[in-house]
């Protein structure tokens, strides 16, 4: 298979996964490990690239204060940095379009994929998530498939049959259209590139 069309089935399992959406909201996510960098190096602009340029100007008000308060005592520290990971995370949230219900403990269960995701960007190598992707693609058609093959011999006459196998097929159907138009659709840049290329325009 190619990369492309396994790039183009990411966007559908991103759209079906709630623990993806949960990955950013993480105390161990990168949100939250980029602004614990910013704090301890007194520079904000690792954490601006987590949202949009309109939300620069909160987020630098937040770092300074937080970088302030934390100077008072252990437990002010404790409570700043807090409040900053989670104004942090809120705003990087909305400029997704996603609410934002708090943030989730270290250590959650995020599943094969993100994990295997993050380890192919360190390490330089994406053979790993290609044979992920690969597999469960795979495995998610053939399910399909199968379902629908068979309860395609319904009696013509049984009725709750057929639509027993009209609601099998649709399934296959729409799993089998909703990859391939994933996979052959333009990629969407996010917001970042969006800022780019309004940036190099006005230049």
């Amino acid at each position: 298979m190619k990369l492309s069309a396994l790039l183009g089935i990411i966007a559908v399992i991103i759209a079906s996964s709630p623990r993806a959406s949960a990955h950013c909201d993480g105390l161990d996510g990168p949100v939250v490990s980029a602004a614990r960098r910013a704090l301890e190096t007194a520079n904000p602009n690792l954490v601006l690239i987590w949202v949009q340029k309109p939300d620069e100007a909160e987020i630098k008000r937040v770092f300074d204060h937080t970088v302030a308060v934390r100077r008072l005592s252990a437990e002010a520290r404790e409570l700043a940095d807090r409040y900053f990971f989670e104004t942090l995370v809120r705003i990087h949230r909305a400029g997704e379009g996603a609410a934002f219900t708090g943030l989730k403990p270290a250590g959650r269960d995020l599943g094969p994929a993100i994990p295997v995701a993050d380890k192919a960007l360190r390490d330089g190598n994406v053979d790993e998530v290609l044979k992920l992707l690969t597999a469960a693609l795979e495995r998610g058609v053939h399910e399909h498939f199968e379902r629908a093959s068979m309860t395609k011999g319904f009696d013509k006459n049984d009725v709750m049959a057929g639509r027993q196998f009209v609601k099998r097929y649709v399934e296959y159907i729409h799993c089998v259209e909703a990859l391939y138009q994933q996979a052959t659709s333009p990629v969407h840049g996010h917001y970042h590139e969006e800022e780019q290329a309004a940036h190099e325009h006005e230049e």
